[in-house]
């Protein structure tokens, strides 16, 4: 029987050498992430290929993703079954405060505004006090010229569905900041994109 091709994006293999060296500045090198929008699961295998402390959680909200998913990492063992997972819905299908960092790349800027409130209250329930979400993709930043590519990006998204675009860096911030997610780091990446690393606030502050 032939093999089905797996699905591949050509942006995800370019990104994931810069992404990876965010993460391990920011995570133990022992961990449990829960993925947000993994797409291809191209960043699962190669995140856990280098760090192999990391346990990954999978999951896509389009349930059609899954069985490619499934099969890129199917040996990797510390690569645990593909969820399906809504980000918008009230219930995500993974235990509370159960993970190091949540990790999310490229899906604000293509998903309805609500998507961003709904992130942040999953992290702030699944993520352990003192746990790190992590946020991969382009944004708007007050202040600062934005790169042509990513005004013309932000139109064409805008062009193909009126709720997609490029997000305010500040939008974000405060939507993270009314779950105690705050930033602590942002970090410059190729293609004019930005990887911002927040930090879920111990229950005792």
């Amino acid at each position: 029987m032939a093999t089905v091709p797996l699905p591949f994006s050509p942006s995800s293999d370019r990104n994931k050498g810069p992404i990876l060296a965010v993460l391990r500045d920011v995570l133990p090198a022992t961990a449990r992430v829960l993925e947000i929008a993994s797409g291809t699961g191209q960043h699962a295998v190669h995140f856990t290929a280098e760090m192999p402390g990391w346990t990954w959680q999978p999951t896509d909200g389009d349930a059609a993703a899954l069985p490619g998913i499934a099969a890129r990492c199917a040996d990797r063992a510390r690569v645990l079954a593909p969820l399906h997972l809504d980000v918008l819905s009230p219930a995500w299908p993974v235990a509370p405060t159960a993970f190091d960092a949540l990790y999310c790349a490229n899906m604000l800027h293509i998903s309805p505004w609500a998507t961003c409130a709904a992130l942040m209250q999953g992290a702030a329930r699944h993520l352990r006090p003192g746990g790190v979400l992590a946020l991969y993709g382009p944004y708007l930043v007050d202040g600062e010229p934005t790169a042509q590519g990513n005004l013309a990006f932000d139109a064409d998204l805008r062009g193909r569905d009126p709720r997609w675009g490029l997000r305010r860096l500040e939008d974000v911030v405060q939507a993270a900041a009314r779950e105690r997610l705050a930033i602590v780091k942002r970090v410059a990446m190729p293609a004019n994109n930005l990887v911002l690393v927040f930090e879920r606030e111990s229950e005792a502050h």
